[in-house]
């Protein structure tokens, strides 16, 4: 069989015409994609529990479908409850939160005004418009989180079916890929699939595992420093901590915040602290040992991802490009051909690193995933 080898100019022209074609039907097909991908993501994680259901407890296909279902829908709710409940003592406080936190900038500007003779009027006519708006302004910024997913009901309906659809007809869906190539290729096809669907579900659990134990950590934080709605501020972290680099520093400036109107000025300094601790010990022990080196997708993708991500489908984009450039990296170092985006998607490899061990007691040994 004879390939025709085409000039640099004209593949680079080609690569170009189909990345904007994808990025075109990205845009256009939004309110299907979406959730769709965020369906993918859940059934990858619903995965094993439905597997097991099925060859343990024997139950049909369509049971283990409705009962993962079930379970997802009462994990969800408890997160709208929670969010909800939250939320709800958030808005009743921010009356409160208002006078506390204009008492503090006032302390603040007259310290200003002696200190470098700036008239406090001045000072007031920029403060109290900054101050209307950001504290009008305070429980979209912590609610936005509460609908990140949920842009409306025609979402969370198409959310649902596709979850079913992806778990129910898993097996017709790998079949379609493994078939569409030609019969020479069907077992590294096959191969390259089985190597995508483990490593994805790994990455998933993973990246959950990674959301609760920073929610986790934040949380207790939060709580010695006796900052207010610290439950609430850490799972919010945990959550925007999946937005990488940008996710944390958002979460900070909002703890930050709160710390500011509900205790002491000198408290942000210490929840600064707590928050780089925190993201030290998720950059060099939660993300290797939970999620793994080999999805760890480098700052500069990380960023343009994101900035895409916002610019096609906004919040849920900023949240779900993540993932997608974690599963095209990994599709792209196990197809031929591919591999050097692979790596220019990844973090410098350094072929003589030893993994990282950490030695909980005799029997317990934690050692840092590939």
């Amino acid at each position: 069989m004879n390939f025709i080898r085409l000039p640099f100019l004209v593949k680079l022209t080609l690569v170009v015409i189909s990345i904007i074609g994808i990025v075109y039907i990205l845009a256009l097909g939004e309110s299907i994609l979406a959730p769709f991908f965020l369906a993918f993501l859940m059934a990858m994680l619903f995965l094993p529990a439905a597997t097991f259901m099925e060859r343990k407890l024997r139950f049909t296909r369509s049971m283990s479908t409705i009962t993962s279902v079930m379970i997802m829908l009462v994990i969800l709710t408890g997160l709208v409850y929670f969010f909800g409940s939250q939320l709800s003592d958030f808005s009743k406080d921010v009356p409160h939160l208002r006078v506390q936190f204009t008492q503090v900038f006032n302390e603040l500007q007259n310290w200003v005004s002696e200190t470098f003779h700036v008239k406090i009027d001045e000072q007031l006519d920029y403060l109290d418009q900054g101050l209307d708006k950001l504290l009008s302004s305070t429980g979209v910024i912590l609610g936005f989180t509460f609908g990140i997913f949920s842009t409306g009901l025609g979402f969370i309906v198409f959310f649902i079916l596709f979850f079913i659809f992806i778990l129910n007809y898993r097996r017709i869906l790998n079949n379609f890929i493994v078939t569409v190539f030609n019969e020479k290729h069907k077992a590294s096809v096959q191969e390259v699939v089985n190597e995508v669907r483990i490593m994805t579900k790994k990455y998933i659990f993973g990246l959950c595992l990674q959301v609760v134990i920073v929610s986790i950590l934040t949380s207790i934080v939060l709580t010695i420093l006796g900052v207010k709605y610290a439950i609430l501020l850490g799972i919010l972290t945990g959550l925007l901590n999946v937005i990488p680099y940008l996710g944390i520093c958002i979460a900070l400036l909002i703890s930050c915040f709160i710390a500011f109107a509900t205790t002491t000025p000198s408290t942000c300094i210490y929840v600064i602290i707590g928050y780089i601790a925190v993201h030290i010990v998720d950059g060099n022990i939660i993300l290797p040992f939970v999620v793994g080196s080999k999805v760890k997708i480098n700052a500069l993708f990380s960023f343009i991802g994101i900035v895409i991500g916002e610019h096609l489908w906004g919040i849920a984009g900023m949240f779900l490009c993540i993932p997608a450039i974690a599963i095209i990296k990994i599709v792209f170092e196990r197809v031929e051909g591919l591999k050097p985006w692979g790596k220019l998607l990844g973090e410098e490899e350094k072929p003589h690193k030893k993994k990282k061990k950490y030695k909980i007691s005799k029997n317990i040994t934690l050692e840092e995933m590939d």
